[in-house]
């Protein structure tokens, strides 16, 4: 009988275990995501709070690269700028109309409209409304796009993205 006492108490020793360096390496990747990135967490509504639809695109709204063509060669690590045009950059926040701001995406294509761009080390964010970051790629060829997202990073899909492919020495 006292074998069987011990198990569960064994379960619930390994579960509060097991929470707790879960709950550690939260905090350390919450650390390094905010300094690396942009400081904002992914904005969830309350429930039963009705969202918005993603707002209109202005005419001639466009986003780029302003100082990387395709096919460039950097050295890691490499500065990127953030072009926006006839659209506001503006911080993750608010959905706004006219407005969003910046996120990198690194091996991948653009998100499909109204998509919430994910968080983690190939979804960078920069809901500071920042138009510059610094990248540190290893050395090869690598595909970055750039997405223009709401003020709760659902992105603005293909028409507000642009993507190349940069060599990295």
């Amino acid at each position: 009988m006292r074998k069987f006492q011990f198990v569960p108490a064994l379960m619930i020793l390994g579960m509060v275990a097991c929470n707790e360096a879960t709950s550690e390496k939260k905090a350390d990747a919450d650390t390094t995501a905010t300094a690396s990135h942009d400081g904002h967490d992914h904005h969830a509504p309350a429930a039963g709070t009705e969202i918005a639809p993603v707002p209109e695109i202005p005419a001639g709204a466009k986003v780029y690269f302003k100082n990387l063509k395709d096919g460039q060669t950097v050295t890691s690590p490499f500065k990127v700028e953030m072009g926006a045009d006839n659209i506001a950059v503006d911080t993750a926040r608010d959905i706004l109309p006219a407005s969003g701001h910046h996120h990198i995406l690194i091996g991948l294509d653009s998100l499909a409209s109204g998509t919430v761009v994910p968080k983690d080390s190939v979804h960078l964010h920069f809901g500071n409304a920042q138009k510059e970051a610094e990248l540190s790629l290893p050395p090869g060829k690598h595909k970055i796009s750039l997405q223009f997202a709401d003020g709760i990073h659902r992105s603005y899909g293909s028409k507000l993205s642009t993507t190349i492919t940069v060599n990295v020495k």
